[in-house]
């Protein structure tokens, strides 16, 4: 079971604070650090305002040195999947071949209108997410010396260079959510890793089915695509602790024991068994309260061992 710390900076985060939790999660052994890609609090002043999700990675793929760097999960929205795959493939050589691409269709609107993002139907940011994927892994996935051509309904490409590579031979891409039909369909076809956030063991179990279906359907072995999920954390050593923890991001401990990560230890562990009876093999670990350095010290200690 790999463990992966997940961050949510935009509810309130500089650069500084995530470097120091980056660095602590390396230093605790954990397997990766990823963010999200969000330019809006969800909640709060938000202060003192949002980091872009690649300039930071690219700031911490300098800042740390083992750990995995990533984005769960970058909107479909932001970028131009062009400029997307050179500022991947630009960060990935800078890091040494750590980095892993989170893609979706981007759904929160209000953040769209605070800095000026179309934001298009559903059904048309889902088209676009999907040409978005064949375009980077084309882009990536053409020689060196030869052109990438696309035309699709959304992007057109010309005769580009497809150029930088990233320093990995193939980007780790990470599809994700409850879709029925085509979230599966393009996890099948591009993705490395199938995740599903927030979502209970029974839903976790019914998607990794589908996607396990879809990978039948277009004659992929389903046991290339590794299952993650992702909840949030709150651990403690005794009730006092977790009760500490759930107060200081605004939840409440039977809630977070109900559709998070939490509780003592033994209870985290736990609830990964459940999870991981279904297929889950990487978990990644929702910290809100970023400058809570213990936390991720006493899961490394207490609760990995034990997986």
């Amino acid at each position: 079971m790999d463990l992966r710390i997940f961050t949510e900076p935009q509810q309130g985060a500089s650069y500084e604070t995530l470097r120091r939790l980056a660095v602590a999660s390396e230093e605790a052994g954990y397997d990766a650090f990823f963010r999200s890609d969000h330019y809006l609090t969800m909640g709060g002043d938000g202060l003192p305002g949002p980091t872009d999700a690649w300039t930071t990675l690219a700031a911490l793929a300098r800042d740390t040195s083992r750990v995995r760097l990533g984005t769960l999960v970058t909107s479909a929205t932001f970028r131009h999947p062009g400029v997307l795959a050179v500022q991947v493939a630009q960060v990935d050589e800078m890091s040494g071949g750590r980095v892993e691409l989170g893609l979706g269709t981007g759904w929160y609107e209000q953040e769209h209108a605070a800095y000026g993002i179309p934001f298009p139907p559903l059904k048309e940011r889902f088209d676009r997410f999907a040409e978005q994927l064949e375009i980077l892994t084309g882009l990536w996935g053409t020689p060196v010396g030869e052109t990438y051509d696309f035309t699709g309904e959304h992007y057109e490409i010309k005769g580009s260079p497809a150029l930088p590579k990233p320093a990995q031979q193939r980007v780790p891409i990470i599809v994700g959510g409850g879709g029925k039909k085509r979230t599966p369909a393009l996890a099948a076809r591009y993705a490395t890793e199938f995740n599903l956030p927030f979502a209970s063991v029974e839903d976790n179990a019914a998607a990794i089915a589908r996607v396990r279906a879809a990978c039948a359907e277009q004659g992929r072995d389903a046991d290339e695509l590794t299952c993650s999920a992702a909840l949030v954390l709150c651990c403690g050593r005794d009730e006092a602790e977790v009760t500490r923890r759930a107060q200081a991001i605004g939840r409440e401990p039977g809630e977070l024991r109900e559709h998070g990560l939490a509780g003592t230890p033994a209870e985290v562990v736990d609830t990964i068994g459940r999870y991981a009876e279904v297929g889950i093999t990487r978990f990644y670990l929702q910290v809100l309260d970023l400058s809570d350095l213990d936390h991720v010290d006493l899961v490394a200690q207490e609760v990995r061992p034990q997986l």
